[in-house]
Formats: C-alpha cells, sequence, structure tokens
C-alpha cells in the first residue's frame, strides 16, 4: 500500500523510541482503546521496545470482542430457522455462543453468508424475495454508517424481507466506565482513528476535562502508534490532560459530519450490556422508532434469550485492562483458537488471538 513503509521506518522508530525514554521520568499506565492498535503493538513489539515506566493496557476496543453472549445466541436462533439467509462479516462466524457459532450452524444446514457490506445483503434480500434476510449489524461508530445507510435504503427502496440485528457499541461512555471503575490503573489513552474519522474528537473534550486524563487519537502504523506514546506522556510528565489529534491525515475535530446525519436518522442511544464487562449506561444504539421494523431482534421474538459465560473464561478482565490475556488460566489450555471460550481468542482484533498468534505466552 501507498505510504505503508514511511509509517514504518526503522530510523523514525529509533528516534521516537530515544525521545520517550528521555522524557519518561515517572512510571505511567496507557491504555489503547482499539483492538486494531493492540495487534500492531504487539506484532511489533512496542511495548517490548518501550521503558519499563511505560505499561501498555490493552482496551475494550474490539467490536467482535465486547458483543454480547446472549446477542450471539440470539444470531445464532435466528440463522438456524430454515427460511432465513444471515448475512455477517467473516470474523463473526467463530465467535463462539452458549453451545455453537455462526459456523456450526452453517455446517447444519443454516444459510450463512459472509459479505463485505451490509449494502451486499441488502441485494441478497432483493435476489431472494422469498427469504427473511439478515444482517448482522455490529461494530463502533467506524460501521454505523454503512449499517445505517443499509436500513435506510431497505425502507426507502421498500425491502421488506431485510432486517438487522444490532449490537452497536460506543467509545466515549466506555472510556468514562473504565476511569469510574473500581482499581482502574488507566492513566492516558490512545483513542482510536478510523472511530474518530467518523465522528471527529469533540466528544472526548469534556472526557480529558472530567478525568483529567490526556486523551490522544492515534493511528495503526509503528510511527502513529509511538507519536501517540510520546504526545501522552508529554502530557503526563507535564501534569497536563488535553485531547492531542496525532492522526491529522484522516481525523478532523468534527468529523463526518454526512456519515454522522445517516447514523442520527436511523439510530438512537441506548444502554448497552457489553460482553465480558456488563451494561454501561447510553453506550450502544439501536435501531430508531422509524426504522423498528427492521429489527431483527423484535421481527424474530429473540429478545429474551438470556445467557451466562463460562466461569473458565476471563476476557472481561482482559477487556477492561486488568489482566494481561497469558495471565489468564485458561490461554493457551483450555482456551485456543480452534476451541475458543470467549471472542478475545477468535476476533482479528483481539487481545488474547494476538497474543496467542505471536507467542506471547510469558
Amino acid at each position: 500500500m501507498k505510504y505503508l513503509k514511511e509509517f514504518r521506518d526503522e530510523a523514525l522508530v529509533q528516534k521516537l523510541l530515544a525521545q520517550i525514554n528521555q522524557i519518561t521520568t515517572h512510571s505511567w499506565a496507557i491504555m489503547e482503546v482499539c483492538g486494531g492498535q493492540t495487534h500492531s503493538i504487539i506484532r511489533n513489539g512496542i511495548d517490548q521496545l518501550l521503558t519499563d515506566k511505560i505499561e501498555l493496557i490493552h482496551g475494550p476496543g474490539c467490536p467482535v470482542c465486547v458483543t454480547p453472549l446472549e446477542v450471539i445466541d440470539r444470531a445464532l436462533v435466528i440463522a438456524s430457522q430454515p427460511n432465513v439467509i444471515f448475512c455477517s462479516f467473516g470474523d463473526m462466524l467463530r465467535v463462539p455462543g452458549s453451545h455453537k457459532d455462526l459456523f456450526q450452524v452453517k455446517s447444519e444446514g443454516g444459510s450463512v453468508r459472509v459479505v463485505y457490506s451490509p449494502l451486499d445483503a441488502l441485494t441478497v434480500a432483493r435476489e431472494n424475495p422469498d427469504k427473511e434476510v439478515v444482517f448482522f449489524g455490529i461494530g463502533f461508530e467506524t460501521t454505523a454508517p454503512a449499517n445505517a445507510m443499509a436500513v435506510f435504503q431497505a425502507k426507502k427502496q421498500g425491502i421488506k424481507n431485510f432486517s438487522m440485528l444490532v449490537s452497536h457499541v460506543l467509545v466515549p461512555p466506555a472510556i468514562a466506565a473504565i476511569m469510574t471503575s473500581p482499581g482502574n490503573r488507566v492513566q492516558a489513552f490512545l483513542a482510536a482513528g478510523h472511530v474518530c474519522s467518523v465522528m471527529g474528537y469533540w466528544q472526548y473534550l469534556p472526557l480529558a476535562e472530567q478525568y483529567h486524563v490526556p486523551i490522544v487519537i492515534t493511528g495503526f502504523e509503528p510511527l502513529d502508534i509511538l507519536e501517540g506514546i510520546r504526545r501522552a506522556v508529554t502530557q503526563l510528565e507535564a501534569g497536563r490532560a488535553e485531547v492531542e489529534n496525532a492522526y491529522e491525515r484522516a481525523v478532523t475535530r468534527e468529523g463526518n459530519k454526512p456519515a454522522q446525519g445517516i447514523v442520527m436518522d436511523v439510530f438512537e442511544v441506548c444502554d448497552r450490556k457489553w460482553r465480558g464487562i456488563g451494561e454501561i449506561p447510553q453506550s450502544g444504539w439501536k435501531l430508531s422508532p422509524a426504522y423498528q421494523a427492521f429489527d431483527a431482534a423484535i421481527r424474530f421474538d429473540v429478545e429474551n434469550i438470556q445467557t451466562q459465560e463460562s466461569p473458565l473464561c476471563h476476557s472481561g478482565e482482559v477487556l477492561q485492562g486488568k489482566l494481561k490475556p497469558n495471565q489468564c488460566p485458561a490461554f493457551g489450555k483450555e482456551c485456543t483458537p480452534r476451541h475458543p471460550l470467549g471472542a478475545t481468542m477468535v476476533s482479528s482484533e483481539g487481545a488474547c488471538a494476538a497474543y496467542h498468534l505471536y507467542r506471547r505466552t510469558l
């Protein structure tokens, strides 16, 4: 990809590392919110290159990982019905429900399809008018505009055999929940650049002020992350707590207004349960009343499904930054990518998957 090597330049990496080590006089705990950043950190060994005074804590920014277990079970029930074509992004197919996953539903005869856009699912609905087509709409603010557009177009075009199982979550309330949780150790945040490219970063300003915590918006390449860490440490050492944009090539303060407009039309804010964490007030989106006819949970009457997590799985503590994946007793033993106990082991952005893939066993 164009400009990729520039953000992995070894000489610049060494220069930034030297700057960070020079300005760091105290011990600091910094959380990278996004699972994509976690994978970049572990893959490139960034946490091992930094001074021992800086601890990187892995956050809950993996949308697959925080999708509640009961929502997975709702998807499994819907996908198992004979008149349904269930469409999803590929990273949801291995996420374990209470007893199986979507791959197993497919092997048992369910019509489960991998698509690359919710608009692809809308095409499937048009081509199969005799079937109910359901799209699994999960994610943070990044994926919300496309999901909203699919529902908007379904209503506009009168496609009545399309619906969406929605489990959208929001980053700012999660930051607030982390800062107010008992035993919190996070002193600064690296915020996800792709989320902010949609929503801007104005929502983070009151969080930085209220909790006196630096928040730096960063990208996902080694130089992006190191620059984010440098700025966060600079603030911490100076006693400042501000929002800084270190990802200016993609992010503005106000974000993408047209994308925000379609999201606010189709969705409304709601309380949302996060897998392994629990309910966070006003931390999600659901379909607004004008689009409720496209809510798959209501259409298939699966809202009341309740579940219970495996007692062996500590993914909730991993998602809250209270536990490193390799500190979980089940890591690499009862829980592996082939036989996962939680979504953090199979998601492409899951912290447990990163540690297992890059052999961080100790």
